[in-house]
């Protein structure tokens, strides 16, 4: 049965191929507003399509459906779907012509962008904007430069591809990942450099892409202390007074995975999320841990957190465009991409 009512704020997954009786029951909670999908969750195209039509069958509004889908070793469907290079090639392919990097950026973001949507799914994750300063290897080759005005030409050029096939964009680790070696999975990053460091290098790809079409940004569990002493994604300095004051974005922000250890300084499940909205998440991710999820719907509803007509009208514009699919155009793509080479030169 479809229910019919607004979207809330928390992003949830499923357990696997096809929806059990007990994602129906989590994924038709007022307050979950949207759906991501992991490699679990993929056996072939035709199961895909099952599990994201079925998905997109229980709300109305429908639930947007997301992936982490960058390409490299982040990757989650592979079967019947085209290989995406590391974006550090496209990086290496610039120091050599930047003409034709920009154009294989395109490219990328139309073949991720066709597949995806052709398959029930709404949007990617990406583009990673962190720099590549060489010290994080939970970034790595995700990131496409050093330089940040590379990543800023490069990103938006994937952005452009996608928007061409359909797919809004979601640049991610704001505002920036890239200079710690910790990884937020497993740890809590700490990044002691001043905001001026950040503000000349890291965020120069958020800060030009942040009204050049980037429709939404997950920010990093990483604590930059010379700003704040909470990690970004729970910082209002970072989310309001920066993104949205100085920046002027006003896309969606989504938490990154609230089960995640980066996460953990700010309390219990339930917490954590009261802590990202409050700093300015329009959007709380929670992933991989089901008693976990019921606990945080429990947890807000509880707490009078009620779903909102006006989130719920920006997450629909989030939803994928199939009409956009130009065969030709995604034909022309796919052969750019399969032209790079399959892994990155160190």
């Amino acid at each position: 049965m479809t229910l019919s009512f607004p979207l809330g704020p928390v992003m949830s997954d499923v357990v696997g191929l096809e929806l059990t009786t007990e994602d129906v029951r989590r994924l038709q909670h007022p307050v979950v507003g949207g759906v991501i999908l992991f490699a679990r969750n993929f056996i072939s195209p035709e199961q895909l399509k099952a599990l994201t039509a079925s998905i997109h069958a229980l709300r109305e509004p429908k639930l947007p459906i997301a992936v982490d889908h960058e390409g490299g070793r982040v990757q989650r469907f592979r079967d019947g779907f085209t290989a995406i290079p590391a974006m550090r090639l496209l990086g290496q392919l610039w120091d050599h012509s930047p003409l034709e990097a920009i154009q294989v950026a395109e490219s990328v973001g139309v073949v991720i962008a066709t597949e995806l949507v052709s398959h029930g799914v709404d949007f990617s994750f990406a583009p990673v904007l962190d720099v590549d300063w060489g010290e994080s290897g939970v970034i790595g080759d995700r990131a496409f430069h050093k330089d940040p005005s590379v990543i800023a030409k490069l990103g938006n050029a994937l952005i452009a591809g996608m928007a061409d096939a359909g797919m809004r964009a979601v640049g991610k680790h704001y505002p920036g990942h890239g200079f710690v070696r910790e990884d937020s999975h497993h740890e809590i990053p700490l990044d002691d450099r001043s905001f001026d460091e950040i503000d000349k290098a890291d965020l120069i790809p958020f800060r030009l892409l942040a009204r050049q079409g980037l429709s939404a940004v997950m920010p990093a569990h990483v604590i930059y202390s010379m700003v704040d002493s909470k990690p970004a994604g729970f910082s209002s300095i970072w989310l309001k007074d920066i993104l949205r004051g100085q920046l002027g974005f006003d896309g969606l922000i989504f938490s990154d995975d609230l089960s995640m250890e980066g996460a953990s300084t700010a309390g219990g499940v339930t917490q954590r999320a009261h802590a990202a909205l409050d700093a300015g998440c329009d959007m709380v991710l929670l992933c991989n841990d089901p008693t976990q999820t019921d606990a945080l719907l429990d947890g807000l509803t509880a707490d009078g957190v009620v779903p909102g007509v006006d989130l719920s009208r920006r997450l629909q514009r989030m939803l994928g465009d199939p009409g956009a699919r130009n065969e030709a155009r995604y034909q022309a793509a796919r052969k750019a991409v399969g032209a790079l080479p399959t892994s990155s030169r160190t």
